[in-house]
């Protein structure tokens, strides 16, 4: 005969462990002599010994009734299962199973959110809105636009437009579908700048081109000495937003700065700001402002880049004599290039002064090609070492790197021009006034302001000619273009770059 402790029911199948009513261990109802009875639960090793005391205890120390006695339920030994009682059991297998389900329901969501959602491959970074009411502060729109479009461009196998297209939106209403249809992109990002004394704020928005849905947006807020900081920071936090994980190196590439100081950034940010504008007059300023960032950091290498690249261009626009400014450029670009032999931008600038001042035409090409590999979206480096090409002669591979250069800065009216330029070097006429008309498309007036010996009617006449006529005449074509404003004696010296 058996008992439950707890309900006291009495069970005559000695078979049973545990109350058919509450689960509870059952227990022998005598065991024992008359005045002791053994409790103890069924298949478990501990036992509970209580010594039921008769009514009236004789033992001298006790004179007084006892009351009943009360059985305590065994501690359950830590880490086993086999004490639990049956519906506990049940419950727990339940709720062990429930969460299993809940976790593979949660990878599963995830898994299959990331396989359908498109890896975005190309982007174009819209020209930040400067909302200060400061056209004084337009060069830190503008710069923060440009820093981040280089350091995106680090990205292996992302597409991201140069400064020359997305430029031209810029003061007008942005409409994500059509920039993206225009653009040929799958996203783009825009930003607006905020500066009051020295708080800086910048919005940032990552939007679906084709559904205009936005895809990450963020607001930081620094102070002017933290510019730098947060230069690397968007970097760092839009990269991840485009592509799931970088490798060390992207993701390095993509955060590095070349300066901690923050007052020398914003003086190559006004510096670079001027040598946009490519005149003369932007090109002094251009050249002030990288001197002045070199003073507050000597280690400064991407403003002596600059530097180098401004001076190259002082005898095109008439700004000094290349007797006086191309030695300057030569040692800016060395000094840039002992700091970080990886600057794209030295190494482009080094090879225009050895060709066009040294006349080292072997140690231009090395340099270009060394900056092509270090950056190969440099539209720039590209088009000088196509010039250079040109002059030689080898006029198939010009015509390779002046199309890659048209492909990445395709509004660019220079490089579209030194490309007509070429055809014509090459007798390919018909080609080249395609490719004249082109340009003129662009820029009716362009031909006129890049040589100004060019007058109207001769780019109509250059317009006009038949192919055949001007193949016809192949002995005296390039002279007769010449003549008409077409084509260039020399590339790489009639024209701007």
């Amino acid at each position: 005969m058996k008992r439950c402790p707890r309900c006291n029911r009495l069970e005559s199948d000695d078979a049973l462990a545990f109350c058919r009513a509450d689960g509870t261990a059952l227990i022998n109802d005598l065991n024992g002599d008359a005045n002791t009875a053994t409790f103890q639960s069924g298949g478990v090793s501990t036992e509970i010994q209580t010594s039921i005391l008769p009514a009236t205890s004789t033992t001298p120390e006790i004179s007084r009734p006892t009351a009943p006695t009360t059985v305590l339920p065994e501690t359950q030994t830590p880490g086993t299962t086999r004490n639990l009682s049956k519906p506990r059991r049940r419950g727990l297998v339940i709720a062990v199973l429930a969460l299993a389900c809940v976790g593979v329901a949660i990878a599963s969501y995830v898994h299959f959110s990331r396989k359908n959602s498109p890896t975005i491959q190309s982007i174009a970074v819209m020209p930040f809105v400067n909302e200060s009411g400061d056209a004084d502060i337009e060069y830190l729109s503008d710069g923060m636009t440009d820093t981040l479009i280089n350091s995106l461009s680090q990205i292996a196998d992302l597409n991201v437009k140069a400064r020359s297209l997305v430029f031209r939106y810029k003061g007008k209403e942005i409409d994500p579908k059509k920039i993206g249809t225009e653009l040929n992109v799958q996203a783009i990002l825009t930003g607006r700048v905020v500066q009051r004394g020295d708080q800086l704020t910048l919005n940032l928005e990552l939007i679906d081109a084709q559904t205009e849905n936005a895809l990450w947006g963020n607001k930081y807020e620094r102070k002017s000495n933290d510019l730098v900081s947060l230069q690397s920071q968007i970097a760092r936090d839009v990269s991840s937003k485009l592509k799931s994980k970088l490798s060390n190196a992207d993701a390095a590439k993509v955060e590095k700065t070349y300066t901690a100081d923050a007052e020398a950034y914003q003086l190559y940010l006004k510096g670079k700001f001027h040598w946009n504008k490519r005149t003369g007059e932007a090109l002094k300023q251009a050249a002030k402002f990288y001197n002045q960032a070199i003073e507050k950091d000597p280690s400064y290498a991407l403003a002596f880049a600059g530097l180098a690249e401004t001076y190259v261009l002082f005898s095109s626009y008439d700004v000094a004599a290349a007797t006086d400014s191309m030695p300057q450029a030569k040692a800016a670009a060395l000094r840039a290039l002992e700091i970080d032999d990886s600057l794209a931008e030295a190494h482009t600038a080094l090879g225009f002064y050895l060709s066009n001042y040294e006349w080292d035409r072997a140690g231009g090409e090395r340099e270009y090609r060394r900056a092509i590999e270090r950056k190969p979206n440099y539209a720039t480096a590209h088009h000088w070492l196509a010039a250079d090409l040109s002059s030689l002669k080898r006029f198939d591979e010009s015509l390779v790197e002046l199309r890659r250069a048209e492909e990445l800065d395709p509004l660019s009216r220079i490089i579209g021009t030194n490309l007509a330029d070429t055809l014509v070097f090459a007798r390919r006429y018909d080609e080249a006034i395609a490719q004249y008309k082109r340009v003129l498309v662009r820029d009716p007036l362009f031909l006129t302001r890049s040589a100004p010996w060019v007058g109207p009617m001769a780019q109509r006449e250059c317009i006009r000619k038949p192919s055949k006529q001007l193949a016809s005449r192949s002995s005296s074509v390039i002279w007769e273009l010449d003549i008409w404003g077409c084509g260039s004696q020399n590339p790489a010296s009639a024209t701007k770059h």
